[in-house]
């Protein structure tokens, strides 16, 4: 157990946690990092669309990230789990799976989002390899080859027009009833999008590479990509627990400054956020750091008055 109360503990190391880190750090304050060491995007082999640092793998974006904030020797890493948070605004305390206890005066939800278990046949074995979720991130490295894309309904009709940027060649698998009105399914047959609604029996791959769908009805639809809608929950159960209120697709609410409605209590990126991109996520732990910063140094300044 810590005898130091600290300013800010940073649940989860992604780039909210690592971004919001290095400016706490750099504004001085005494931060601790808890955090499992299994993000969700270790599936992936390359970040993307973050300036400067397009293509590293996630591993090697950690390992720069934390070299770059030991430059402040006020911030720490405990590799562990949060399991239950106590107390109150300016009193907080953290106990991890490991039994270790630390005080704090402000937390800071940066635990991302998790998958939930994919239930097709074959998709694990191609998830982050040739199947993908954001084209922002991936659609480059598919450009102008032949797709499947595993959606329905509305999000299906955001989607199609989205992934046309990248490519022309990509068939609809909705994995049964599509969802779709019947001037929607016009739409993607003037577009020549083929569609199909039986249910899907499994993928086939070779080294994580897709070589087709197949169907429950026979047919097969070749395809060297997949991009598909993940099932995602907040990537730690700890905000609903201490009562933090969750969106209808499982993210913390926040205000425009990463507040929360428990008091002392921030969240940043992915858990807070349905802009699930590496830059996003760590803009957004970047800007509630200096909320946080501001609100520990209004309240000191409060106490000497």
């Amino acid at each position: 157990m810590t005898n130091q109360l600290l300013d800010v503990t940073i649940i989860g190391g992604g780039p909210a946690g690592l971004n919001a880190a290095l400016v706490l750090g750099r504004a001085r304050k005494k931060v601790m990092i808890i955090d499992e060491g299994r993000p969700r995007n270790m599936v992936t082999r390359e970040v993307h669309g973050f300036l400067t640092r397009d293509g590293i793998t996630p591993r090697e974006f950690r390992r720069i990230a934390k070299e770059e904030i030991s430059a402040y020797p006020s911030v720490s890493f405990v590799a562990d789990t949060a399991v239950v948070i106590t107390g109150t605004d300016g009193q907080f305390q953290i106990e991890t799976a490991q039994g270790q206890t630390f005080a704090s005066k402000k937390v800071l939800f940066a635990v991302g989002m998790k998958d939930e278990p994919l239930d097709i046949p074959g998709l694990q074995e191609v998830y982050g390899k040739s199947a993908f979720v954001c084209p922002y991130c991936d659609g480059w490295e598919l450009r102008d080859q032949p797709l499947v894309i595993i959606m329905k309904g509305a999000e299906l009709m955001h989607f199609a027009p989205l992934i046309s940027g990248w490519t022309d060649r990509f068939a609809v698998c909705t994995n049964g009833p599509d969802e779709l009105t019947d001037a929607e399914r016009e739409e993607l047959r003037q577009n020549q999008v083929p569609l199909f609604d039986s249910p899907i029996r499994h993928i086939d791959s070779s080294d994580g590479s897709v070589q087709q769908v197949v169907l429950e009805d026979g047919s097969t639809v070749p395809c060297t990509g997949i991009f598909f809608k993940p099932e995602l929950v907040t990537g730690s159960d700890l905000p609903r627990k201490i009562g933090c209120h969750i969106t209808e697709w499982g993210a913390v609410v926040v205000d425009d400054f990463g507040k929360t409605n428990v008091p002392g209590v921030y969240s940043a990126g992915d858990a807070a956020s349905r802009m699930h991109q590496a830059i996003a996520a760590a803009s957004m732990g970047a800007f509630v750091a200096a909320v946080i910063n501001n609100e520990l140094n209004t309240e000191a300044w409060g106490e000497k008055g």
